[in-house]
């Protein structure tokens, strides 16, 4: 007598977890990169950012060309054609929307609920955020390089009618490009370690303002060089003060180039250790 064969039960889908290395860290990151590409609005938003920077800096630079040949000898030994580029005006548009655009992609996950069927699918925690990270910080970084060379490209253009203009090649340009281009992944990871620990839409923009335009726009140099060594952390302090300008100004109140680079890079690890520390324990 031959047994009674029931069916067969139907093959289960193997389940992956991050810690698997079927699932690559650039798998991840290719996620991360749909969900942040698939956005019409991020790309619009970018790309008219980018459009208004250059035009502000055009403006600042047909001002300059105008007011020119009415400037004292003393001014025009000290101009920096390098100023209407990006000018503080242009760099905190830049840093305000970068922030944003680093907090809305850690938030807008919070926000919508999806981040629950991401950690569902991947539980390392950590991982989703480093590879958030990466992409934020890459797409940032190109934006970043494209504004810095676009604006200066089109400010020299401009000041070459007065023959001042500089090249890429001339002395302190190309730190001063670096630190423009660095704001943008900058304030985007700053975004993100403020958002990790806000988890509210308008909270995180309100503290992403406070934190990185207001907080260096009040700082000057004080008597108290405890006062000074807390501004000398805030990285559009240290860009305003001495990277966005070619030969900087020296003493003791004043961030130096070393140190105006070492604070750039302590905040952004900084904030990326937030982000992946905060999201790594707090509940969902």
């Amino acid at each position: 007598m031959s047994a009674a064969v029931g069916p067969s039960a139907p093959p289960r889908a193997p389940r992956y977890s991050a810690a698997d290395p079927r699932v690559r860290f650039r798998d991840l990151a290719a996620a991360e990169w749909t969900k942040l590409s698939s956005l019409r609005s991020t790309r619009y938003v970018l790309g008219a950012g980018v459009l208004l920077l250059m035009l502000v800096a055009a403006q600042k630079s047909t001002a300059a060309y105008d007011d020119w040949p009415n400037l004292p000898a003393r001014e025009r030994a000290h101009f920096d054609p390098l100023r209407p580029a990006l000018s503080q005006v242009s760099a905190i548009l830049l840093v305000v929307g970068s922030g944003v655009v680093g907090a809305l992609a850690l938030v807008g996950e919070f926000a919508t609920g999806l981040i629950r069927t991401t950690f569902t699918a991947v539980p390392a925690r950590h991982r989703v955020v480093l590879a958030k990270v990466t992409v934020v910080a890459a797409v940032m970084l190109a934006v970043g390089v494209l504004v810095a060379l676009s604006t200066f490209a089109v400010s020299q253009a401009i000041l070459s009618g007065r023959g001042v203009a500089l090249s890429v090649n001339d002395p302190g340009v190309p730190r001063v490009l670096a630190a423009n281009a660095l704001l943008a992944p900058l304030a985007a990871l700053v975004g993100m370690g403020i958002g990790a620990l806000l988890r509210h839409t308008a909270g995180t923009v309100v503290a992403v303002i406070v934190l990185l335009v207001i907080l260096p726009m009040m700082a000057k140099p004080n008597a108290h060089q405890w006062v000074n060594d807390v501004y000398k952390c805030l990285p559009l302090y240290d860009w305003a003060m001495c990277l966005s300008q070619r030969h900087p100004r020296g003493g003791a109140a004043l961030p130096t180039v070393a140190g105006s680079w070492l604070a750039f890079a302590c905040c952004a690890l900084a904030a990326v250790a937030v982000a992946v520390v905060v999201v790594r324990r707090r509940d969902v």
